[in-house]
């Protein structure tokens, strides 16, 4: 029989080295980095059109959790909401029923866009141009109008010329219409949301050549600039893979920082607000803030590279 002094004993488990409470650490970690963080703009304005014709990939979602982030760090955000199914208003907080001033007045009566938008509660930085159910006749009405694919330009260029914002956020259907089309041609960066699942680049190619084809033919500064990797679930082989996929066709364009699969995002707009607002601690919200961050600083960094070439 073995002596009893060389015996061996199983270390005491310790709550501290448990994955759950090296998960809490990190998060705590950076909370606290995010706090420090300040970020400076300069007054450009910065037009981004968040589109993926695949649904389901976090699309509005991104949209504005993206844009309350950034709001949260002192800039000023435009979210222009051109799904007729507004949710991006309903998220926002901001009132959409079918006889409130719309995008839909703006694009299809000439409204101008300041006459439609609306502060949202969260933030005074956080402002949008909300969608209405009258916004799902608009593909066909746009068809007979004069210059239908630069309408949603015209109006946004209009008002950019007396109102300062650094960033604009357009939330697209998730089909390749004429509101989709007039998004393409009034912005000059294309942010997309791809969720770390099975078939997440299915379509990319096509949005792709979507890209492509507003390039060539009406909005030669159009440029994909981001790939943000949503719904990430790390204790999946799947998402790692997905993630490793989109980064090494992709690698200048998709953001260091990846958004969790989270509760807290799901349930958010349920109460009309963003993650950001309803449960800022969050992993989904501090996830959020930091791409947000990253996004900005990013600009910040091609801008001075530009100046200094």
């Amino acid at each position: 029989m073995p002596d009893s002094e060389n015996t061996t004993s199983p270390a005491p488990f310790s709550f501290d080295d448990s994955p759950i409470a090296r998960e809490l650490a990190n998060l705590t970690s950076r909370r606290k980095a995010l706090a420090a963080i300040e970020v400076e703009f300069d007054g450009t304005t910065r037009v981004l059109t968040v589109s993926n014709q695949k649904g389901g990939v976090g699309k509005t979602t991104t949209t504005v959790n993206l844009a309350a982030g950034l709001a949260s760090v002192g800039a000023r955000v435009l979210v222009i909401d051109l799904d007729p199914q507004g949710n991006a208003s309903t998220a926002l907080g901001i009132p959409h029923s079918a006889d409130v001033a719309s995008i839909y007045d703006v694009i299809i009566d000439d409204e101008p866009l300041a006459d439609v938008i609306q502060t949202s509660p969260e933030s005074p930085n956080l402002l949008c141009a909300p969608s209405t159910i009258n916004l799902a006749g608009a593909e066909i009405e746009l068809v007979s109008k004069v210059a239908r694919e630069h309408r949603l330009r015209t109006a946004l260029d209009a008002y950019l010329s007396e109102n300062r914002v650094d960033f604009v956020f357009i939330d697209c259907p998730p089909s390749l219409g004429l509101l989709t089309i007039n998004a393409f041609t009034a912005a000059t960066e294309v942010l997309i949301p791809i969720q770390c699942e099975y078939y997440a680049l299915e379509g990319l190619s096509q949005l792709l050549g979507s890209v492509s084809m507003i390039q060539k033919h009406l909005n030669p500064a159009l440029h994909l600039s981001t790939i943000l990797l949503t719904m990430y679930d790390g204790r999946t082989r799947l998402a790692q893979q997905v993630a490793d996929e989109v980064r090494e066709h992709f690698p200048e364009r998709v953001l260091k920082t990846v958004i969790p699969r989270s509760v807290r995002v799901s349930e958010a707009p349920s109460f009309g607000q963003t993650v950001i607002a309803y449960d800022g601690q969050s992993a989904g919200a501090v996830a959020y803030r930091e791409a947000a961050v990253e996004i900005a600083r990013r600009g910040n960094e091609q801008r001075t590279e530009e100046g200094a070439g």
